[in-house]
């Protein structure tokens, strides 16, 4: 009997990426897709940010159904199903932050409640937020549902930062990169919970996505790039792509 729970669990957890260097490269990549592609659909195309989130909502549906349905991992599945937790919290956050006039500091602390009340029933439901509990629909829901608060999080923060402290796209690029740093070196060097490093890497890999994607399109006046949203969210699409096909990812076997 236990052989065979172990089976079960080994399956689902073959649906989760190993953490490795290319996971955070790609990742880093998808979150910047997040903040271009989102930009593109709620400015470029003028739909809004409460229309855009209902059409990236719809998306992440989608993507997460198929994801949970899926009997193995398939990299390509998860990482669209990133891709569709990033662009909704763009347009979410955005929408947050400038159509209901909270702020981006009121809508930092809104969705950092949010991702916290994510994780508490997470844990009170199953007994851990490890990456190794998800061994059932149930665990992997919450796995989703806290990351799609983790992105729309670090999209409100890396807007505050970059606008509203006054730091600027490249500075806060350079303040969440040296966080990312810093959280690699406590894994190499120390022995704090892996699961709490793994999560605080995660949510920081949006801000710096975000304030990475605002410095690629936004005008010269502002500090950006001036780059068109649909070029630039071309080009991330084939980079995410290219890394995908010729680096294989393999299945996680142990949590991360």
């Amino acid at each position: 009997m236990n052989a065979e729970k172990d089976v079960v669990k080994s399956e689902s957890l073959s649906k989760v990426p190993e953490v490795t260097l290319l996971f955070w490269i790609i990742k880093i990549a998808a979150t910047t897709l997040g903040e271009t592609g989102g930009d593109a659909v709620s400015m470029s195309m003028g739909l809004g940010y409460l229309a855009g989130t209902g059409i990236f909502a719809v998306i992440f549906a989608a993507a997460l159904f198929a994801q949970i349905a899926a009997k193995k991992f398939h990299p390509l599945l998860y990482w669209i199903t990133i891709i569709a937790t990033t662009t909704v919290g763009t347009t979410l956050a955005d929408f947050a932050d400038r159509s209901l006039g909270i702020g981006y500091a009121g809508g930092t602390t809104l969705l950092l409640g949010l991702l916290t009340l994510s994780l508490f029933f997470w844990h009170r439901t199953l007994g851990t937020i490890s990456v190794e509990s998800v061994s059932t629909p149930k665990a992997e829901a919450f796995y989703w549902i806290t990351i799609m608060f983790s992105q729309t999080l670090g999209t409100a923060l890396g807007d505050w930062t970059a606008d509203s402290a006054g730091m600027g796209y490249l500075v806060s690029a350079m303040l969440f990169g040296g966080l990312l740093a810093i959280l690699a070196l406590a894994y190499w060097k120390t022995t704090i919970s892996r699961t709490l490093l793994f999560w605080a890497a995660f949510i920081l890999t949006r801000p710096l996505g975000a304030v990475l994607g605002d410095f690629l399109d936004k005008p010269h006046d502002h500090g950006g790039l001036a780059l068109s949203r649909y070029s630039a969210t071309a080009v991330l699409l084939v980079f995410m792509g290219a890394c995908i096909l010729i680096f294989p990812q393999r299945a996680a076997s142990k949590g991360h």
